[in-house]
């Protein structure tokens, strides 16, 4: 499966935006178990942006960075202390923009389980792992009907349980990242563009970011 994974992604070409907006990259980290996880944290609630959303590590792109990969794999071992050689990326997926303005590059690694990650308590409250094969299955719980500059994006969230307090809830962004993780990296009939069956809940309409 993973093998395969790394096929497809060396030979998708991802959208790039040109946009000039200020630039985050983010990791989607897949684990290696037999079963394999994709990674996942949750944003602290103290924060003022994204408190409690769950997200990948990443972030916004500093001068020192020689490029947006190291951005992500930076961010990756500030915010739950995961070394860069420890991360094999295995492609990179197309440019999104985030409602604050944020053009986000998305890049697929793969990870060896049982690192020590750490969360940094500073940004996050917890890391947590999905098993690949809820998402391949589309276990989603309904999808978000999202308005945009008149066109419509269906996008999926999943409800995760968590071993304590509130479920975890996967939408918005990073829902769109793993779209095109499963369509482009696994052959999965998934669009945001494309009406699916199930649950829908209408969003209000939004503007997209401008330069």
């Amino acid at each position: 499966m993973l093998e395969k994974l790394r096929e497809r992604l060396q030979a998708h070409s991802p959208r790039r935006l040109t946009l000039r907006l200020p630039e985050a990259a983010v990791l989607i980290p897949i684990v290696n178990h037999a079963s394999p996880t994709v990674l996942f944290t949750r944003r602290a609630s103290h924060l003022n942006t994204h408190s409690g959303q769950v997200a990948f590590p990443g972030g916004k792109r500093e001068n020192e960075d020689a490029s947006l990969l190291a951005t992500a794999l930076r961010e990756s071992e500030e915010e739950i202390a995961l070394p860069a050689h420890r991360v094999e990326v295995l492609g990179q997926l197309s440019d999104v923009l985030s409602l604050h303005g944020l053009k986000v590059t998305p890049y697929v690694g793969l990870i060896p389980p049982g690192l020590p990650l750490v969360a940094d308590a500073n940004e996050l409250d917890a890391i947590f792992e999905v098993p690949l094969r809820h998402f391949l299955d589309d276990q989603r719980t309904h999808t978000d009907v999202i308005p945009v500059d008149g066109s419509e994006l269906f996008v999926p969230s999943y409800e995760i349980p968590a071993t304590s307090g509130e479920p975890y809830i996967i939408w918005g962004l990073s829902a769109m990242m793993l779209v095109e993780l499963l369509a482009e990296g696994f052959g999965q009939p998934m669009s945001l563009s494309r009406r699916p069956e199930g649950k829908l809940r209408h969003l209000p309409p939004r503007r997209a970011p401008q330069p």
